[in-house]
């Protein structure tokens, strides 16, 4: 008696959701090098799957696969990227395609869509220095200016280094690789267009209160009706000073003068000086040719004395003026002479009562 031979056939499944949706495709004739519009059907941490409009989904080629995570919080299904071909046939029979000029370009296009938005993102804070917290995204480096900051760290800026922070992004611009961000935006929950609305209300010339909210070797800042602004040093006294933190204290109200508007970055440039009428004015009629006048030495250099005749006029005696005996010590009181005068430079030549007048003097 024959044995019946039942034919079996046995039934196979992927355990990878990956390889069953790739198998139900079927290779598409695509070039190696070719440029294509590739829109994501899947993504996860071990690659992603494209449609690139053929008969055949495409998937991302191994050494790039690593870049992904990063890339993971801001791609999503039904994006579509550019791509180009690598492979027309795998070994697994699928295309392969390179995002390399996605990941090159892709984060500052990422960085512009979400500063459009208005969105956060996550940044990661390395070291203080001199224009502020150096921060770093997706292997762009950026800033964030000591005037963006919340307290404490804005009395202690260094105290965000190696911590991870949400921010909100000021400026982005790919051409010149700058990107500026803001803690404080992000954590008093500033929007960027009431902000435009509080710029754009504010005028040119004219004089408002300003919150001091810190200041450096460079200037003071400020905030006027909720837009920030810098007095720089030399817009604080037509004097020549050193130390802007001695001019202001932290906290106080006063007032300044609005002397530009910056509309690229949401910014004033104020002044303390032009609330007072400027002292070279007028100079060469206060101040006329051989005019006796009392003056203070108020610092030498390698040229000559500097003497102060009165707050924010400033005369030369130049050292070609100088018998080369003169000891003069800051603060001493001196007679001199007005030699020359120019308003528009803010310039004044003095020299030294004498009974003869220097072999150089002209």
């Amino acid at each position: 008696m024959a044995k019946k031979i039942e034919k079996t056939t046995t039934k196979t499944t992927s355990a990878n959701p990956m390889d069953a949706l790739l198998k139900k495709q079927r290779p598409s004739l695509l070039k190696k090098g070719k440029e294509v519009e590739a829109k994501i059907v899947s993504l996860s941490k071990k690659g992603i799957v494209f449609d690139v409009g053929g008969k055949a989904h495409a998937i991302l080629g191994e050494l790039e696969i690593k870049e992904v995570s990063t890339y993971l919080p801001y791609l999503k299904v039904g994006d579509k990227i550019q791509a180009r071909v690598i492979s027309e046939e795998s070994k697994n029979g699928f295309p392969v395609v390179s995002l390399r000029k996605f990941f090159e370009k892709g984060k500052w296009e990422i960085l512009a869509e979400k500063k459009e938005k208005e969105e956060e993102i996550e940044v990661f804070c390395g070291d203080y220095g001199k224009g502020g917290v150096f921060i770093d995204f997706m292997g762009i480096r950026g800033v964030i200016p000591k005037i963006q900051l919340t307290e404490p760290f804005i009395s202690s800026p260094e105290k965000l280094t190696g911590q991870k922070i949400k921010v909100k992004i000021l400026e982005v611009d790919k051409e010149k690789n700058r990107l500026v961000v803001s803690q404080k935006a992000s954590v008093l929950k500033i929007s960027q267009k009431d902000l435009k609305k509080k710029f754009d209300a504010i005028k040119d010339g004219e004089t408002y209160k300003a919150k001091v909210l810190g200041a450096s070797e460079f200037g003071v800042f400020c905030e006027v009706e909720g837009v920030e602004g810098l007095i720089h040093i030399s817009e604080i006294s037509w004097e020549k000073i050193s130390s802007a933190a001695s001019y202001v204290t932290v906290g106080e109200t006063i007032d300044v003068y609005v002397v530009e508007k910056n509309p690229v970055d949401l910014k004033l440039n104020l002044s303390l000086k032009r609330l007072t009428p400027d002292p070279w004015k007028d100079i060469e009629a206060k101040y006329p040719k051989d005019k006796e006048v009392d003056g203070e030495v108020v610092r030498k250099e390698k040229y000559g004395y500097f003497v102060r005749l009165a707050p924010g006029i400033e005369g030369l005696i130049h050292v070609s003026k100088l018998t080369g005996s003169e000891e003069f010590k800051t603060g001493q009181k001196i007679k001199a002479f007005i030699e020359r005068v120019n308003e528009k430079e803010r310039r004044m030549s003095l020299v030294l009562p004498q009974k003869e007048k220097p072999v150089m003097y002209r």
